[in-house]
């Protein structure tokens, strides 16, 4: 990685793409300091302190702490992600929406304006909800009708500021913007808790225990790290052979070539999705009172709890957690890769599979290979995701322990720094090439 931005700065292009892109991040950063107007942070960062659930600790590690500093930025683009989730649900129940993400770019403009519409209408009930909810209680100096409106216009347009600079990271950056700020956002909180860590296990044994304990600790995430890599660097690659044709007098074509289908074809796309589901009924909670946002029975949406079954302690949201993994993984596998358009297009180009007739048994051979790679990827990213929770759940990371950079944040910033490398390694192959 270090080694690609080196020599990414050696060509003006690709330097001022990078350049672009840090300089987009530090607004970010410093826009998550600037506080609301008319609101009490102090009273927030209590309120945030008695806080029994988890949903708030990961949400506020999505955000990069803007939520606990109650910012312009607090909502993040949780709205964004959110409308997104909602958008690809309805590209398959709704046809006027499917044709539309099938009708190339013009298609894809269309889909990606109601997405901006529908990012800001869900900042606006969000926020409502916030100065509403928590003004009442005392979030806000003076409760009335002008500052709830104030609070809401500026979380609002917080929101679909962040939602702008990711486009523009996307347009004149590197890589995809929405995930670079959602990366930056984790890695902003993992000094901290590499140190709330340290200060749990190393520094508070004996020497030798809190050696053990660092090695442990580094191993266990050295080892996570290693595990994503392999899961997004593997690939499974179908032959395909071009038929040979006349083409005036002479004979083109024949040759072999293949299609790689990547085990972690979804990315990191359905650990995004799963968590912001999961999030979302302790959010909603909270907006209605604080009795609501500390109820027992939302243990059930939050994986780093147990809840009660019958007398048996059960870790249902870890459960609820890795079946929406499961689920979104080859839902958003099967949407970038389509069997029958695929196998159509083979037909269309004079190509086919080796030993698979074309047509349907070539659309049944692309899907089957597909199911089973994607059943692997699947299940690995369940695995990387669950192996802190349990960690926690079992005690050996504290009770009470939330970390930015657990399996799923892990996941999100392995993953994305994984892609920007791809990214420009292939922007530098081909400024070399030109």
């Amino acid at each position: 990685m270090f080694t690609t931005i080196k020599n990414a700065f050696k060509i003006k292009e690709l330097r001022n793409k990078v350049l672009f892109t840090l300089a987009m991040l530090v607004v970010i950063r410093l826009a998550s300091q600037l506080p609301v107007p008319g609101v009490d942070r102090d009273y927030f960062a209590n309120w945030f302190a008695k806080q029994t659930g988890d949903a708030f600790g990961f949400f506020d590690a999505f955000t990069g702490g803007s939520f606990l500093n109650m910012s312009i930025i607090a909502l993040n683009i949780t709205p964004y992600i959110t409308s997104s989730i909602i958008i690809q649900l309805l590209t398959v129940a709704i046809p006027k929406l499917e044709e539309m993400q099938k009708d190339g770019e013009d298609g894809r403009k269309k889909l990606q304006n109601i997405t901006r519409y529908l990012t800001v209408a869900l900042a606006i009930i969000e926020s409502g909800a916030m100065a509403i909810g928590f003004g009442r209680s005392g979030l806000l100096e003076n409760y009335n009708a002008l500052n709830v409106i104030l609070v809401i216009a500026a979380l609002t347009a917080g929101s679909a500021f962040l939602m702008w600079i990711g486009e523009q990271i996307t347009a004149h950056g590197i890589g995809n913007g929405i995930s670079i700020v959602l990366t930056i956002n984790i890695i902003s909180r993992v000094p901290q808790d590499i140190a709330a860590l340290f200060k749990q296990f190393v520094f508070g044994s004996n020497i030798a225990k809190g050696v053990v304990a660092a090695i442990i600790i580094m191993a266990i995430i050295i080892g996570m790290v290693i595990l994503v890599i392999i899961l997004n660097d593997g690939v499974r690659k179908i032959p395909v052979q071009y038929a040979k044709k006349m083409q005036g007098r002479k004979m083109v074509g024949g040759q072999t070539t293949n299609i790689p289908l990547r085990v972690n074809t979804a990315g990191v796309i359905p650990v995004i999705f799963a968590s912001s589901i999961l999030m979302a009924p302790s959010v909603i909670a909270s907006f209605i009172s604080s009795d609501a946002a500390n109820a027992e029975w939302l243990n059930i949406f939050m994986y780093n709890k147990l809840y009660n079954t019958g007398g048996v302690m059960m870790p249902w949201g870890l459960i609820i957690y890795l079946v929406l993994v499961f689920v979104f993984t080859f839902f958003y596998a099967n949407l970038q890769i389509n069997p029958t358009a695929l196998a159509e297009n083979f037909q269309k180009n004079g190509s086919y599979i080796p030993g698979v007739k074309p047509g349907i048994e070539t659309e049944k051979y692309v899907r089957k290979v597909l199911n089973r790679i994607t059943l692997i990827g699947a299940l690995a990213l369940c695995a990387i995701a669950a192996l802190p929770v349990i960690l926690t759940l079992t005690g050996v990371f504290g009770s009470d322990s939330n970390l930015a950079l657990g399996g799923t944040g892990l996941i999100i910033v392995v993953g994305v720094a994984l892609e920007l490398n791809n990214q420009m390694s292939g922007l530098i192959a081909g400024k070399s090439y030109d």
